[in-house]
């Protein structure tokens, strides 16, 4: 079976070590020597100033909203992964849906300021596939506004825009270190900061908010990342170049491969960035012969596990639908996006001869 993506693992014996100084010191958990020492190449490598470590990016999502006081309601995107909606519903603030830009797939930055309410207080756009949003007509918007701008940069580990890192980019930005990502620690993730004050803030939060062992000033939560966790990341980080660089090689074999057959798009990265090719996916379109849940069910019946990502829309799921009014917005793009895109599986264990296999079950149909 060939899955959408599958966790590089690095070599047993370079994790030994690490494992052994865990056991002798008993340091676990609680900011240990690998967590910080991850903090700290991690810096380096991503080119930011301030990052906090998470056991997961979703409590890393939901700590970012807490972190800055949004209430009230946020714009954001239809098209991405439900953890975006929920670290909003968990906040008890109501996400207002807008629609998406036909090539990028981000959320479209003429679709906001109609959007924006007395009620609105931020904005969350997502980086979607790891593709910039526009950050500065978004920047613009928040600035003429005063609104709050936290990025879902889940898929976003080591991409660069026109001007750096695209994790310097807002408030703050969150990114995921999930077994399906780029980068992952298994389970992980990390909010990026611009300042050590809010830095120290949201460390007080995800540690139940204890600022010290007898302190406790906010209604924190358990969101520390472990010192396995910590230590797997800091083998990772030696290997993020080859991974990502392989992850090329395979998608630019796909483009090229893709690129003869009539009816599929492939949403491939351009402009002056800097791309880590965490999926790759394809729009099945109308002058395919085929539809996009056709073509689907052929790859899986010849072991192809693709994935209909991001399908269905966050609010085209029953319970969100029917828990909140989003109002009249119809989302046409999103809804359209949602019933064509499909990720073909790319990782850097894949072997060419099984991309090929892949493209010519595709051509077949």
């Amino acid at each position: 079976m060939i899955y959408v993506t599958k966790p590089y693992l690095p070599p047993l014996e370079e994790m030994m070590p690490y494992l052994e100084k865990i056991w002798e010191s008993g340091i676990v958990s609680n900011s240990g020597p690998f967590h910080q020492e991850l903090e700290t190449q991690m810096c380096e490598y991503l080119g930011v100033d301030h990052i906090s470590l998470f056991s997961n990016a979703t409590i890393a999502l939901i700590v970012a909203v807490k972190a800055l006081n949004i209430t009230g309601e946020v714009i954001t995107t239809p098209f991405s992964f439900v953890a975006t909606a929920h670290s909003l519903l968990w906040n008890n603030v109501t996400p207002v849906f807008v629609d998406i830009d036909p090539t990028s797939l981000n959320m479209d930055p003429t679709k906001i300021e109609s959007a924006i309410t007395s009620q609105t207080t931020g904005i969350l756009p997502v980086h979607v596939y790891g593709h910039p949003c526009d950050v500065d007509e978004i920047e613009k918007i928040a600035t003429k506004n005063k609104l709050k701008v936290i990025y879902d940069a889940a898929h976003s580990f080591g991409v660069n825009c026109h001007c750096g890192s695209i994790l310097n980019h807002g408030d703050l930005s969150v990114v995921s270190f999930h077994a399906t990502k780029v980068f992952n620690t298994f389970e992980g993730g990390a909010i990026i900061s611009k300042n050590r004050e809010i830095k120290l803030y949201i460390d007080h939060l995800k540690n139940f908010g204890f600022v010290d062992e007898i302190t406790l000033d906010q209604t924190g939560i358990n969101g520390k990342m472990s010192e396995f966790n910590a230590a797997l990341g800091l083998v990772q980080l030696k290997y993020i170049d080859k991974i990502i660089n392989k992850r090329k090689v395979i998608s630019d074999h796909y483009e090229s491969q893709l690129a003869k057959i009539e009816g599929i798009s492939c949403i491939s990265s351009t402009g002056e960035m800097k791309s880590n090719y965490s999926y790759f996916p394809i729009l099945v379109k109308n002058s395919f012969p085929i539809s996009r849940d056709d073509l689907y069910d052929k790859l899986k019946l010849n072991g192809i596990h693709a994935r209909k990502y991001f399908y269905p829309l966050i609010p085209n799921f029953p319970m969100i639908h029917d828990m909140y009014s989003f109002g009249s917005e119809p989302l046409p793009v999103a809804n359209r996006v949602s019933s064509e895109v499909l990720c073909l599986p790319i990782y850097p264990d894949l072997e060419i001869n099984i991309v090929d296999m892949i493209c010519s079950l595709i051509e077949a149909a």
